[in-house]
């Protein structure tokens, strides 16, 4: 590929703010410089790195797009999900597949060989604009789970695990009113609110400690090189297991007092973009802005909103106070870190050329262009 060059940009590097120009070549960054150059004139509007995404199960939405509805195609419901996360500035994204149900419905497992078999065919024929992984969350107190993950411990598409638990009464579904009107539309006929959670819990008390026990030692004999996440932390005593089972990322901490310890405990903290665009949480739990005040947001994820990556970032510069490349960072370098991918993530000469222009109108951030490697893709 003949060199390209990018110029007028305030380049957004992890230390500073630079006025000047971009090179790449052959999909990666050749040159930063603060002069101008001829090349493709970016208006003076900002070149962050491309977005990382380590949760979203965005795809659900495309492949179930009204209820009792799914799209005959998978890979071209992933496709419309793959222009969303590119178009939103996300390069780099881990599709959160769910490895079992917190309900009796059969959704999430009817879209599991979906979704990874769509996943499989979109990038093996090149036919995504961001390059995706599987990030398998998988629900502790399903009794199937075992087996539905054994066959992906050697995908090389798998790349990133997390730990969920949502029997009623605990971590995210601690308070019983949200639950109460999250579960009541989904009872089957004839049954109860009161009869539903009782076997939610006798069922999570039985198996979720023995299959967390399982899947940290399967993940222990791959070494390092499979990142591990855990779920809705709450209390002190879930940062304790965490932290003892060697768990570095925490997704979505419920509590304050949660997300203290975890930074205490140096497990890094992934807070909801769309809890930092609203202001809060959908499900009653902590404020992400909150912590943000505090200093305790690392990363940030998209969860069910690709376009609110970009827009939580800038928002933690705008309305947290932290300095534009600590905040683009949590949504570029620090999440990129997490995942243990040393090749993207920050603009620097050698790494890959995954770029995006934003242009900030009324303080929202507004994608104009997006290259991955190099190659313009948005």
């Amino acid at each position: 590929m003949s060199e390209m060059i990018l110029t007028n940009a305030r380049l957004v590097l992890r230390d500073q703010v630079l006025d000047g120009h971009l090179a790449m070549r052959d999909g990666l960054i050749t040159a930063v410089g603060a002069s101008s150059s001829k090349g493709e004139d970016l208006e003076g509007d900002y070149l962050i790195p491309g977005l990382v995404e380590l949760h979203t199960d965005n795809i659900e939405k495309n492949l179930r797009p009204r209820p009792g509805i799914t799209w005959p195609s998978a890979l071209a419901a992933i496709l419309a999900h793959d222009v969303a996360c590119a178009g939103a500035g996300i390069t780099t994204v881990y599709d959160s597949i769910s490895v079992g149900e917190y309900s009796d419905a059969p959704g999430r497992r009817e879209f599991m060989k979906l979704s990874i078999d769509g996943i499989r065919e979109g990038m093996a024929n090149n036919l995504y604009r961001a390059d995706h992984r599987l990030h398998l969350r998988c629900e502790l107190p399903d009794a199937g789970l075992l087996t539905m993950l054994e066959p992906f411990w050697d995908e090389p598409l798998f790349s990133l695990i997390s730990l969920m638990d949502h029997t009623p009464g605990q971590r995210q579904w601690r308070d019983m009113v949200k639950y109460r009107t999250y579960l009541t539309p989904r009872l089957h006929p004839g049954e109860t609110f009161e009869s539903r959670v009782a076997d939610r819990i006798e069922v999570g008390q039985k198996l979720a400690p023995k299959h967390r026990r399982e899947i940290l030692e399967r993940w222990r004999a791959k070494g390092d090189s499979l990142p591990i996440a855990s779920h809705d932390d709450t209390t002190l005593e879930h940062v304790a297991e965490a932290a003892a089972d060697g768990i570095a990322i925490a997704e979505f901490p419920t509590t304050a007092e949660a997300a203290r310890a975890l930074n205490t405990a140096k497990i890094g903290v992934m807070m909801g973009a769309p809890n930092v665009v609203r202001g809060e949480s959908h499900s009653g739990n902590v404020s992400a802005m909150e912590l943000a005040h505090e200093g305790l947001v690392n990363a940030l994820s998209s969860d069910y909103a690709p376009f609110s990556l970009l827009h939580g970032g800038f928002l933690l510069h705008s309305k947290a106070g932290l300095s534009l490349p600590d905040a683009v960072a949590t949504v570029t370098a620090t999440p990129a870190t997490m995942a243990k991918l040393d090749d993207r993530g920050r603009i620097a000469e050698g790494l890959r050329a995954d770029l995006v222009q934003v242009h900030v109108h009324e303080g929202v951030p507004v994608v104009r262009a997006v290259w991955r490697d190099g190659r313009r893709v948005a």
